[in-house]
Formats: C-alpha cells, sequence, structure tokens
C-alpha cells in the first residue's frame, strides 16, 4: 500500500498532531508528538512486558487476543464512526473492509495459530539416527509504522499477528488519522493485554525514524516506495528484518470473451471503492478492441449511478479523498493524459471544494503507455482504459511497470483465465474478481518489483514474525563418536571415499 504514511500534512504546533475530517474540514482532535527519548522508553518497556508475554504458548496467546473480537463487535459502530470522520471512507467501507476483515483475522488465526506455530520436523534423508525440528520463537520487539488509506485493518491487522507470534509492539500511526490509532490499541487493552505489551507513539518522519533506529528487533512498514527503499536501508545497516508494502499500480486485462456487465462492476468498485486509495486498485485498465467500446459504455453507466459525497450518508457509495496530495496527483494526471489526447469519459474534476477533499470517479479513455496515468501510481478515484489488439499486447503492457502487487484478469474462459494470471508479474492476480484478496487471511499479501519484500497473512506471513530456530537431536541412541571427528589419518580418507562411492556413484554416469 502506498499511502504515504511518512508525509506531514501542514500543522501549527510542531509538537501536537491535528486530525481533521477530510471531507468537512473539521478538526476532530489533536494528540501530541512523542519524543525520540520517548520512543526508546516505549521500546524499552515492551522488551519488558515481551519477556512474559513470550513464554505464553500460542494457543494461549491466541485465547487471550480472541477477547479483541468481541470488542471489536460491541463497538463496531463506534469504531466505523471514528475511522469514517477521520480518513473519509464510507460508513459501508469502515464497517466491512476494515472491522470485519480484522475480526475476520483474529478468528482465523486465533484458533490455528498453534499449529502453525507448532514445532515442524524436517525429515532426514541420511543420518536417521539423528531428529530434526524447526522451532519458530518470537522476534522480540516489532515495530509497525501504517499509513492512513487503512488506519484501523493495517495497524491493528499486524499488531494483532506480532502479538500471537509472541512479540511486543511498538506502533506510529500515520500522523493524518492518529485518533484511530488509539482507539484501536484501547481494545487490545480492554481485552487483557498488558498496556506495555502494544504502545503507539505518534509523530512524523523523525519518529518514524527514531523508531527504526531504536532497539527494535524487525519493522512492518507501509508506505511510499521511496521511503520504503530507506526504511529497508536502515533496517540493512541494523540487520534486522523488515516487512515493506509499498506501492502498486494493478493492471486488468480484459479478454473479448469477459461477462461485460459483471467485469464492468468489478472495475468500477475495484477503482473507487475507498476513492481509489487502496494499493489493490483497479488503476488501469487494457481491453480488447473488440469489446472495448461496450466496455467503456457498461464502465460509464455504472459510474453515474454512483452517489459521491457525505462519507456519513448511508447512501453514498464513494467518499473523501484522505490526504490533500492524492487530490493534487489525481489533477496532474488528468491533465496530462488530456493534454496528450485523451478523452474524460466522466468525472475529472475536483468537487465540493469547501466542504471537503473530493474527486469526481474518473473515467479515461483515449490513452496510451507513455501517459502518466498508465504509469504512476494515482492513489486516487481514476480509471484509464486502453484499447488493445489481443491478449500478448495486454499482458506485455501489464507488467510494464515497476510495480508488482494485484494483477486481474476477465474472461468466461477458467483454464486462459489461469494461464494469463500465471503471466502477469503480481504478487497476486485475481480472475473475474478485485481487491478482495487482503480479506483471505490464510493467502500471502505480497508484492514483487518494487511493491514492496515478505509477506503478511497465510502461515508464512506469521511465521515471518518468528525467527526459526532449527535443532537436531540424537534419537534412538547415542553413538560414542562419530566417523568424521578427529583423528584423521589415512583410515578416515578411505572411509569418506568409500562413503562418497557407495552413496552417490552408482548411478553417477546416469545423472538424475
Amino acid at each position: 500500500m502506498s499511502a504515504n504514511s511518512e508525509e506531514s500534512s501542514e500543522q501549527g504546533d510542531i509538537g501536537r498532531i491535528d486530525s481533521h475530517n477530510p471531507a468537512t474540514g473539521e478538526l476532530l482532535g489533536s494528540v501530541q508528538s512523542s519524543t525520540p527519548e520517548q520512543v526508546l522508553a516505549a521500546v524499552e518497556k515492551a522488551r519488558i512486558a515481551q519477556a512474559t508475554w513470550q513464554r505464553l504458548d500460542p494457543k494461549e496467546r491466541g485465547k487471550r487476543l480472541m477477547h479483541v473480537r468481541g470488542g471489536l463487535v460491541e463497538r463496531a459502530e463506534e469504531i466505523a464512526a471514528q475511522i469514517t470522520a477521520e480518513s473519509g471512507k464510507t460508513q459501508v467501507e469502515s464497517l466491512s473492509m476494515e472491522i470485519t476483515g480484522l475480526a475476520d483475522l483474529v478468528t482465523y488465526f486465533g484458533k490455528r495459530a498453534h499449529k502453525i506455530l507448532a514445532p515442524e520436523r524436517i525429515p532426514l534423508h541420511l543420518m536417521k539416527h539423528r531428529a530434526s525440528y524447526l522451532h519458530y520463537k518470537p522476534r522480540g520487539v516489532v515495530g509497525i509504522i501504517s499509513p492512513w488509506n487503512f488506519p484501523f485493518l493495517i495497524p491493528m491487522g499486524e499488531a494483532y499477528m506480532a502479538l500471537l507470534a509472541g512479540n511486543a509492539v511498538v506502533l506510529k500511526p500515520s500522523e493524518v488519522t492518529p485518533l484511530v490509532a488509539d482507539l484501536g490499541r484501547e481494545l487490545f487493552i480492554k481485552a487483557g493485554i498488558p498496556g506495555d505489551l502494544f504502545q503507539v507513539i505518534h509523530g512524523r518522519g523523525d519518529i518514524g525514524a527514531a523508531l527504526i533506529n531504536s532497539n527494535i528487533d524487525m519493522v512492518c512498514f507501509t508506505g511510499s516506495v521511496a521511503t520504503g527503499r530507506k526504511v529497508g536501508a536502515a533496517c540493512g545497516e541494523r540487520l534486522i528484518p523488515c516487512i515493506l508494502e509499498l506501492g502498486g499500480k494493478a493492471a486488468a486485462v480484459v479478454c473479448d470473451d469477459a461477462d461485460l456487465d459483471r467485469t464492468a462492476q468489478a472495475l468500477v468498485w475495484g477503482a473507487f471503492a475507498n476513492s481509489g486509495q487502496i494499493c489493490a486498485s483497479v488503476e488501469r485498465v487494457y481491453a480488447m478492441e473488440s469489446i472495448h467500446d461496450e466496455l467503456v459504455s457498461k464502465v460509464v453507466e455504472n459510474t453515474r449511478r454512483l452517489k459521491h459525497g457525505d462519507p456519513k450518508d448511508m447512501q453514498t457509495d464513494v467518499g473523501a479523498v484522505c490526504f490533500p496530495r492524492q487530490l493534487q496527483v489525481a489533477r496532474e494526471l488528468v491533465d496530462d493524459a488530456v493534454e496528450k489526447g485523451a478523452t474524460i469519459q466522466v468525472g475529472g474534476q475536483q468537487v465540493h471544494e469547501d466542504k471537503g477533499m473530493f474527486f469526481q470517479p474518473t473515467i479515461l479513455t483515449g490513452v496510451n503507455q507513455d501517459m502518466r496515468c498508465m504509469r504512476d501510481e494515482s492513489f486516487s478515484p481514476l480509471m484509464p482504459i486502453m484499447k488493445v489488439k489481443n491478449e500478448e499486447e495486454a499482458i506485455d503492457l501489464a507488467n510494464d511497470s515497476n510495480l508488482g502487487l494485484l494483477g486481474y484478469v476477465f474472461t468466461k474462459n477458467r483454464d486462459k483465465g489461469k494461464r494469463l494470471a500465471e503471466r502477469i508479474q503480481s504478487g497476486t492476480v485475481m480472475v473475474n474478481d478485485v481487491l478482495v484478496t487482503y480479506g483471505l487471511p490464510e493467502t500471502p499479501w505480497m508484492g514483487v518489483k518494487d511493491s514492496g519484500l515478505g509477506r503478511v497473512h497465510s502461515a508464512e506471513g506469521l511465521r515471518s514474525l518468528c525467527q526459526a530456530r532449527h535443532v537436531n537431536h540424537d534419537q534412538f541412541f547415542t553413538l560414542p563418536r562419530e566417523m568424521w571427528w578427529y583423528p584423521y589419518g589415512d583410515k578416515a580418507y578411505k572411509r569418506a571415499l568409500g562413503a562418497l562411492r557407495l552413496l552417490f556413484g552408482r548411478n553417477s554416469r546416469k545423472g538424475l
């Protein structure tokens, strides 16, 4: 996800961080920025608390953390209202995407973590008298730097996974949406988690840097590619692992046999949900020339039906833009496309400027690959649709990007859909659907190219929050000495040569 969590909005008092409603400009509240000294103190308190927490087995940790789900359900409407007020997404999206998504994550891993993190036996093909096991041990203190586009689901989901793995957490949320993070931590504390085990610090980029350079053991960062490189470099200097969730420029390939009614609805939701501020958003569409015009007509028709405005209104489909910079990006990309010959089919304007930050859901046609709207991540409600000759051209253009998080294919032929999906260079490719894979906890969320490193969710994602420890021990019997120990000499050499020929010599000329 490319929400620039490290960027600051305009503030007055450098020690105070104000939170504003992007739909109205209303001041929602303020938090005090942490100091570098407070960051260090938070990390040390977390480390002390983690020493006790890590001694609980994963099943007990999962049982205790399951109480978070009760708070989510009981306070769902309160939390959704806070998310909507601070991020500008609609009430429906706050509830279904952020709160329900976290509840499912808690439920899924809470019931399965003890199996996922159980010691794993590694069968040995030689040395059968010994046994090897892989153990998953907590890393210690995990630092999380989270974005504004999903100010509840991303930080609370990552915190939950880290805690479940036996770690402590120090979270620095985006300075654009600080209040939601405090509310999320409150849920964990009321669920019975020790206060020092999960701490929230507030600040801008300098506080994020202070957290990375403190005595933490791992970093989970969601933000821009540029800052992700800096985070990765800083972690490399300290030789600590990091998970980097960075940008996306998801391409949708629409084949000539696609169900155009379903495809048009999917593309509209995939491009404009959360005002396009999702790293998995449909940011470019490649449509076969035989169905291009009909697809455009259906997409425009669906877009015109959207209600755009007050995110608190339950009838609203598309809410506000959360971050001022994204309004500027949207205007720049639309202007660039029009100057180079593109046509605005619908939208293209900032609206309700006196009330807040809103940009119309926008469809662009007549675009080409050299336009910025096809190359730069927009993270705003833009959908450029490009006409292509065939599937080969579409796949080549889809892969012509430095980003590779999500990709989409639309076709009635499932075999073709799977075949094309395997050729798109992305961490995840969906066939005939959009966006929802972040909400599948058993599957990995990951990117290739500049979209990041590591993965979250899935068994692998949970294990990546642990230190893998290989233990090899004797079983059955223990020999007085091993044949490869000292002393060496002629006999040792002959034994080694004989063993080589016995084990590997018979079929050496036949290859594998």
